[in-house]
């Protein structure tokens, strides 16, 4: 297959363009692509005629979504929209990555694919948005959504906890907020298999398993050898600009019923820690 992939500098990016095999691969980062830019994106669509076109370029910073709403919306939701535009122009297949911060997390068992979208913050409405264009624009379309994304080659919550584990006397994580980690190694593979299959609709792709971040933190300090003591603390003793979901745990069933199966996220959180060690 001829795979184009936007976001290729990304921290997903980065995985996929490791990961994938066997087919012909366009990596463009922001540089290459603007998705801003319809004509830009329409341009380099039509150059690389690919079959299929994963889209992880996205503003994901979910606090700096709350002071910058335009970016946000013109990255997310208008960016991806370009990208559909030119899919759909050149006939390739559009996978687009979204976020289980979609949901407000009310619900106290894990989030299907099929319940009513929520979003608490402007990140979220602006992923929120983008599924409801993509699926009306593109219905056949793959919405990917992941949660809770880990991996090396940027900054990311593991790497955090064990820098800071490194340097201070104890650390203090919130405990009352519950979802998935995602090691984009395992999601990069999941998503070249969705794409190999012919994927459409919406599809929850991550690690299994759920934890808190509190319990996250404690199982990277424990596995990282350090023994930094890790204290609970609530949401709102730890006051951030974006609002998050207590619960964001996302639902295997559609991602098994396709024959695909994620590890754990504490078996991914172990494969993490030797690729950073290397």
């Amino acid at each position: 297959m001829r795979v184009t992939i936007f976001g290729a500098t990304g921290l997903l990016g980065k995985a996929l363009m490791r990961e994938w095999r066997g087919d012909e691969l366009t990596a463009l980062g922001q540089r290459d692509a603007d998705i801003r830019d319809a004509r830009q994106v329409q341009a380099v669509a039509k150059k690389a005629s690919p079959e299929w076109i994963v889209l992880a370029a996205a503003y994901t910073d979910v606090d700096g979504c709350e002071g910058n709403r335009e970016l946000a919306f013109a990255v997310n939701r208008d960016g991806a929209l370009n990208v559909a535009t030119a899919a759909k122009q050149v006939g390739a297949k559009l996978l687009f990555l979204s976020s289980d911060y979609v949901f407000d997390g009310k619900k106290t068992s894990p989030y299907e694919t099929g319940d009513p979208r929520n979003p608490q913050s402007v990140y979220g409405r602006t992923k929120a948005e983008a599924e409801v264009r993509l699926l009306e624009l593109m219905p056949d379309c793959c919405v990917a959504r992941t949660s809770w994304l880990f991996g090396t080659g940027g900054k990311c919550f593991p790497d955090t906890i064990v820098k800071l584990a490194a340097s201070r006397p104890a650390l203090n994580v919130v405990n009352d907020q519950r979802g998935s980690p995602t090691y984009v190694v395992d999601l990069a593979r999941a998503i070249m298999q969705l794409c190999r299959k012919g994927a459409s609709g919406i599809v929850h792709a991550a690690n299994a398993g759920d934890c808190t971040w509190f319990e996250f933190a404690g199982e990277i300090v424990r596995s990282a050898g350090l023994s930094t003591p890790v204290r609970p603390v609530s949401s709102a003793q730890m006051a951030r600009p974006a609002p998050r979901p207590a619960n964001s745990v996302l639902s295997p069933k559609s991602l098994h019923s396709l024959g695909i199966e994620m590890p754990h996220w504490q078996d991914a959180l172990q494969r993490y820690l030797a690729e950073r060690a290397g």
